[in-house]
């Protein structure tokens, strides 16, 4: 219970906006294809919902995608920062050592990140 209130408090997404334009950190849209249609995403987000997410990322999986790693930094959203704080659950079980809950997409917009639709 207590790793999921952690999980769950949402980091400021400004911090992060440069190191993601750089490619230092990667960002993850959680959210599902028919949301990304009425939204946008952000710009330069790795889309993979959130049932995907596990099998994507995991380390042992040979077909995991390629531009996840346990050292790469990540940063992840989906509409109002539940999911992304599951997802952020789901990476540390696998190992990832740094994951950042930046709630929705709002809170991504609000901190000046681009959105692409």
């Amino acid at each position: 219970m207590f790793a999921f209130l952690k999980a769950l408090k949402r980091s400021d997404a400004k911090p992060f906006l440069a190191r993601i334009a750089a490619g230092d950190m990667i960002l993850i849209d959680l959210r599902e294809e028919n949301e990304l249609a009425a939204t946008g995403s952000a710009q330069g987000a790795l889309h993979l919902p959130l049932g995907r997410l596990a099998q994507a990322a995991d380390p042992a999986n040979r077909a995991r995608h390629k531009a996840l790693s346990v050292e790469r930094p990540v940063a992840l959203y989906c509409a109002s920062g539940a999911r992304s704080a599951q997802g952020v659950m789901t990476l540390r079980r696998l190992g990832y050592t740094e994951v950042h809950n930046l709630g929705g997409l709002s809170h991504w917009q609000a901190a000046g990140g681009a959105v692409t639709r």
